[in-house]
């Protein structure tokens, strides 16, 4: 098989991440069980598992199993792809298990260890018998007609916004909201030093965001990851269907995070008339966007990312709002120990960088896509 540039490495990147923080949260408490860290590969299987550990550890590394198995095909190793992802995920969920035994908080296990290799065998598997049916070989022309050879990181990015939706907001589709938070953490990083001093502190608490600001922050929340796409889609007609797609995601991840943490009595309880104007404007302008050249939009992004980010920051938290934000942390809900977060806090920032690096490398974006197509 042809070598050809796959999406599948950076995003197993990702997931490797995600799975480190999953295993060795919360990260506090390390200390020294003795002289074999390995000890739990000779001990006794345990005495209690449920349904839930098994389907848990085996669909959490199934993923990781697919995309390293399809980074391996679409990279030519076909033969040894099953090896190579399920050797590479039994090595990390190896060095994970070791390592939380020396976290209080964690008890490593040779089951999981098994279950483990066994969800990454699953999954790379999948994906070989994917690439044999086809599957792979279609989503590759599909990437063809509808991306530049360069989007990568675009799709990676695109892939993780459903993702980072589901964590609970203030405010709808507003992602990015870190600023009391790194502030709060700030202050305790510089107490009873005399940098404290220089920390420069609030008058008055935030406000609840006027209806306006919320409508602009649900436009500019919807209109970003189509400007995103925009940056990579050179068809004006897929840049349309591109537009659907994207709100009809954000709508379906919003109304599934309000389901999961406010209950479903109160599910749309987040569809309020500046959310609808701000949904119906994004769409709107994005549409008449379509024409504009991968340039434009990627200024345009930028400056909408930066007023963004301005406005949901300044949208308080309320107290039933960080009370939900704390459940999520915990992982009752998804129990992937609240990492979600990080993708909620961080993913705009992550676009504004890689639109930064992208205008700036010479990955020119009017070369790659050097005219708007019918």
């Amino acid at each position: 098989m042809s070598v050809h540039k796959t999406s599948a490495w950076p995003l197993s990147g990702v997931y490797v991440g995600l799975v480190v923080y999953a295993s060795l949260y919360p990260f506090a408490g390390w200390r020294d069980q003795g002289p074999l860290p390995w000890g739990f590969l000779i001990a006794p299987w345990p005495h209690y598992w449920t349904a839930f550990d098994f389907f848990s550890n085996v669909l959490g590394y199934a993923p990781l199993g697919f995309l390293l198995a399809l980074g391996a095909l679409r990279t030519g190793q076909g033969p040894r792809a099953v090896r190579l992802a399920t050797l590479g995920a039994g090595v990390l969920s190896l060095v994970l298990e070791t390592l939380q035994g020396y976290l209080p908080a964690r008890v490593p296990s040779n089951i999981d260890l098994l279950l483990n290799l066994g969800g990454a065998w699953l999954g790379a598997v999948t994906a070989t018998l994917l690439e044999k049916m086809g599957a792979i070989d279609r989503w590759t022309r599909f990437r063809e007609r509808w991306f530049v050879p360069d989007a990568r990181g675009a799709l990676v990015l695109l892939a993780l916004w459903p993702f980072a939706l589901l964590l609970p907001v203030s405010v709808p589709l507003g992602l990015g909201q870190v600023f009391e938070r790194a502030e709060a953490g700030l202050a305790d990083l510089l107490l009873d030093t005399p940098l404290l001093e220089w920390l420069p502190l609030r008058t008055m608490e935030l406000q609840p965001l006027v209806p306006g600001a919320e409508m602009s922050c649900v436009l500019l929340g919807a209109l970003i990851p189509c400007l995103l796409g925009f940056c990579v889609i050179p068809s004006m007609a897929r840049r349309a269907g591109f537009v659907l797609a994207v709100l009809a995601t954000a709508m379906v991840a919003t109304l599934l995070s309000a389901t999961l943490s406010y209950g479903p009595v109160h599910a749309w309880a987040w569809f309020s008339l500046p959310v609808k104007a701000g949904l119906v404007l994004a769409g709107g302008i994005a549409l008449l966007l379509l024409r504009a050249p991968a340039r434009v939009c990627a200024a345009l992004l930028l400056l909408g990312l930066g007023l963004y980010l301005v406005l949901i920051n300044q949208a308080p938290a309320s107290p039933y709002f960080a009370h939900n934000l704390q459940v999520w942390e915990q992982g009752r809900f998804i129990r992937f120990h609240g990492v979600v977060q990080w993708l909620g806090w961080f993913w705009p920032y992550a676009v504004l960088l890689y639109v930064l690096i992208r205008v700036w490398s010479l990955s020119d974006l009017d070369r790659a896509a050097p005219k708007i197509q019918p």
